[in-house]
Order: C-alpha cells, then structure tokens, then sequence
C-alpha cells in the first residue's frame, strides 16, 4: 500500500508543478506498461534487457489496454485526460521517470513515442497495430 500511496502522491505533485494531464492518465500508462510487459513472449520476459520496451511498443500496448477497458468509449476517455498523441504518452513517462516512479535508459527519449499511428486514430480504429518486435528501449517497472 505504501508503494501505491508514494505513486499518487508523486503524480499530485507533478500534476500541482507541471498539469496538463488528468490523474488517471498517469495510473493508466502505468497500468498498461505492466501489462504489456507481462505479455511479452516468455524469453523476452525472462531477459531484463530484452523485456525493456520501447516508446512504440508502449503505445501499441495502451491502445490494446483502452480498447479493452474503455471499448469505443476509449478515444473520449483519453480526450478528457488530455492525452491525444503519442507524444502525451512520453511525457507521462517521462515525468514519472524524473519523480523515480518509472525507469529509463540513458538511450530513451521523448522522439520514441514521435512517428507511430496517430493515438486517437488507433484508439479509434479497429485494426491491431501488430505484434510488439524482440528488443525494447523503454523502462519496464515502478521505482
């Protein structure tokens, strides 16, 4: 439970310093990382540097997680959060990663969430954006 409460009270904070985004959003990028993660093919699970994934594979995955949990509801739920690209996804992670609340490696950047599907078109569409590839770049747990 402690973990849990640290979690929110570092999403309050960077929601009180740097706003923009509703507090679910920041559970549900959260929420949607771990469940990706635990999808991943078992070698790739198994191997701390092949279960990292990337910005892409993130968003692949959130897509999944929203249309499952929010159905045809979902690209109206993200609009209220105020997450509506790729690129809100990355600053969610981004800013639970500077709080402590996620991790990344030095190689990670904002650009990895640029130059997929646009989010609310995927979210939107009914076609799945594929399979996650072999290798990832993007932190895969809480602190």
């Amino acid at each position: 439970m402690k973990e849990e409460t640290a979690f929110w009270d570092a999403v309050d904070e960077l929601r009180a310093t740097q706003g923009g985004y509703m507090r679910q959003a920041y559970g549900f990028v959260v929420g949607s990382l771990t469940e990706t993660v635990r999808d991943l093919p078992k070698p790739r699970l198994d191997d701390p540097l092949l279960r990292h994934l990337s910005g892409q594979e993130l968003l692949r995955g959130i897509v999944r997680c929203a249309r499952r949990e929010f159905g045809p509801f979902a690209p109206m739920v993200f609009r209220e959060w105020g997450v509506l690209h790729g690129e809100d996804v990355g600053r969610i992670v981004f800013q639970l990663v500077e709080s402590g609340q996620l991790s990344a490696r030095p190689e990670d950047t904002l650009h990895d969430f640029l130059g997929g599907p646009d989010l609310l078109a995927a979210l939107e569409a009914h076609e799945d954006w594929g399979r996650p590839p072999t290798a990832g770049t993007l932190g895969d747990r809480l602190a």
